[in-house]
């Protein structure tokens, strides 16, 4: 019996045609997406998973005898379950001494700030509100037949200490911090916190490396003026990035622009500059695959590594209204995972999702929407081999002096 064929006979209906004839317009099952992927399951490894259970009794004790379920913990530790347990992003294991980072593929920065905001404030919560919702994940996607826990190592080194009065200072906490981790191989991705971030996050990478950088920014807005309200705001982190002596204008790839919240100063410079402008009207004319092909095209030109910048209001704000300056007319979800993950199917060198403004927003779903599109990214670039393709062009690392401390903190023991 073959997969199409019906386990049990049918009477004949005078309205419908045997069911054989009904479904020989259907495509042939074994060429869908899912039907590959329920296969394409049963070949990732779940040793992590097991290791992760018998870790979580060792911390969390074993669970009381009337727990029939053996891998119950008392307490709560790890994934399960998701509502309960100290949010890391995705669970993850939480990096308090960041030195550690450099065991781990790929580490998660909050970048608490919102100071370059010129609107709504509170982006400073974005990185508590997307540690919060990415519990509601697990680490496994069907579709894309990728389980993070078994083919990657991901950490979390908690938040950058910014300074919530001073632009600067707190731009070069970022960068130090930035810095650290790409120094050590790790893979940085950065939540914000407000767009001016873009800036210190991208010369943090740029100053361990004498290679070429290029950008592909999700944005309705073009962010690449020189100052606003007298100072380097959200609004302008493109404008200092590129002048940065490794990461080229040309090579600044902007996609989802539009709308009526793009000040002339920011064309002016684009103009002169001769960087790369994708509009959403763009977008819908030219197709998902074609706008990708055309920005990793112009991303990649004479570059050997490209930063992913997604701002989440290039997301329709019908979709994400926990946002700091939400615009409509932006892309749909289903638009921006697919942009997002075949970008970062060819490899990047790091990436910030930003702009995510908690109290806006009190179902959580912006926070829901970023989460989605770190995790579509990850899972794109394990898919396709490249996590971890950028550690050879690492090669100006930085190290940065810790403090001397013995012990343990708020505790007795010896």
């Amino acid at each position: 019996m073959d997969h199409l064929t019906p386990r049990r006979s049918r009477p004949h209906s005078p309205r419908l045609a045997p069911r054989d004839d009904r479904r020989a317009h259907h495509p042939d099952l074994t060429k869908l997406r899912g039907w590959r992927a329920m296969q394409a399951e049963a070949d990732i490894p779940g040793d992590r998973w097991d290791e992760e259970r018998r870790w979580a009794l060792r911390m969390g004790l074993t669970g009381a005898d009337s727990i029939e379920d053996k891998s119950i913990p008392t307490f709560a530790r790890g994934e399960l379950p998701h509502y309960a347990g100290i949010n890391t992003f995705l669970k993850a294991p939480y990096a308090e001494d960041v030195t550690e980072v450099k065991h781990y593929d790929a580490t998660v920065l909050g970048i608490p700030f919102d100071g370059g905001t010129t609107y709504r404030p509170g982006t400073r919560f974005g990185p508590q509100g997307l540690r919060k919702i990415s519990a509601l994940y697990t680490p496994y996607n069907y579709e894309l037949a990728v389980d993070l826990r078994e083919q990657m190592t991901l950490c979390d080194a908690g938040d950058v200490f910014t300074i919530p009065a001073n632009l600067e200072k707190s731009f070069d906490q970022i960068s130090r911090a930035v810095s650290h981790v790409f120094s050590s191989g790790s893979f940085p991705i950065m939540i914000g916190g407000d767009h001016s971030i873009g800036f210190p996050c991208v010369r943090g990478i740029a100053e361990c490396t004498s290679k070429k950088i290029g950008i592909v920014h999700f944005d309705r807005h073009a962010d690449i003026q020189e100052k606003d309200l007298d100072e380097r705001m959200h609004t302008t982190p493109w404008f200092h990035s590129t002048l940065l002596p490794n990461v080229p204008a040309k090579n600044l790839v902007q996609v989802g622009i539009g709308g009526w919240q793009v000040p002339r100063e920011a064309v002016k410079v684009a103009r002169e500059r001769e960087t790369n402008i994708i509009t959403m009207s763009d977008m819908e004319k030219m197709g998902i695959d074609k706008t990708a092909e055309m920005a990793l095209e112009m991303a990649w030109d004479g570059v050997d590594m490209v930063y992913m910048s997604f701002d989440i209001d290039s997301i329709d704000c019908g979709f994400v209204p926990g946002t700091g300056w939400p615009e409509p007319g932006g892309f749909l979800p289903r638009e921006a995972l697919a942009l997002a993950s075949k970008v970062a199917a060819e490899g990047l060198c790091g990436m910030e999702l930003v702009e995510v403004s908690p109290p806006y927003d009190t179902s959580d779903i912006t926070a829901l929407m970023g989460t989605r599109v770190i995790v579509d990214v990850l899972g794109s670039m394990v898919a396709a081999g490249k996590m971890g393709a950028h550690k050879r062009h690492i090669d100006k690392p930085v190290t940065i002096p810790h403090g001397e401390f013995t012990g343990r903190r708020w505790s007795n023991a010896p």
